[in-house]
Order: C-alpha cells, then structure tokens, then sequence
C-alpha cells in the first residue's frame, strides 16, 4: 500500500473527522467562555472589590522606559498574575461545562444500550411496628 493510499484511509476514518469537528468547536467555544470571563464575569467581580480590573492587574519587576532621541525604548517587565486569573476562571467554566456534556452523553449512552442508571442508595425502610413497641417497653423498664 502507498503512503498516500494509507494517509488517505486514515484522515477519512470518522474518528479524525470527528476530532477535527471537536478541536474547531472547542476553539470557537473556548473563545467564547473567554470573552464571557473577560467581557460578563470580571467586570462585575472587579467592581466588588473597589473597581480592579484584573486585565490590568500586575507584579512590575522592572520598569519600561519610553524611546526618546538619546535613549532606545525598554520594555515593562511584568508578572500579569491578573490575566492568569481570567485564564484560570475561563478554563474552570471549560472544563465545567465538557463534564456536564460528557455526563448526559454517558447517561444517553447507557439508556439507549439499555444499561440500568446507577442507583442512588435508598434509605433503610422504618422497622416494623412490633419492634418499635418492643424497643420502648424496653426502655421503659430500664428506667
């Protein structure tokens, strides 16, 4: 067999298509939980703790300076612990959101194999009047 014919019978088998499908669905979803995060979420968040815009918020290890005619520019170097704070909600709403879409296409799998759902543990039924009634004569001759 060619290396062409292989390659060929490899990218169309359902499983690389359906991967491709996923990589562009979760790109285009990942950007909007970003903007969610970024745009919805954290201006709110920001507002509650005295107006911080965790965009902007950063540890400056070194200041930048500006171009002028003798000096060239330095840039600013920064630790932007605030965008990594964004990253990390964003990727808590990610990875929030693909388990509960992977737990109703497990729970849809198991109904149509028709695999019972696992049950939830049920309390123990009250025990029967007669022992009830034992119980509390009991307890009454002990005092």
């Amino acid at each position: 067999m060619s290396i062409m014919k292989e390659f060929k019978e490899f990218a169309m088998k359902g499983n690389v298509v359906d991967m491709a499908v996923g990589f562009i669905l979760g790109g285009a979803f990942s950007t909007i939980v970003k903007s969610m995060v970024s745009d919805i979420i954290m201006p709110p968040i920001g507002l509650l703790l005295g107006g911080v815009d965790f965009a902007e918020l950063k540890l400056v290890l070194k200041e930048g300076v500006e171009a002028t005619d003798a000096v060239e520019a330095v840039p600013e170097v920064a630790i932007n612990y605030g965008l990594f704070i964004n990253n990390v909600i964003s990727f808590l709403i990610v990875a929030m959101c693909l388990f509960f879409i992977i737990k109703g296409m497990n729970t849809m799998k198991r109904r149509m194999e028709g695999e019972p759902e696992p049950e939830t543990p049920k309390e123990d039924p009250p025990p029967p009047r007669e022992q009830v009634l034992l119980e509390e004569i009991r307890d009454l001759l002990k005092k």
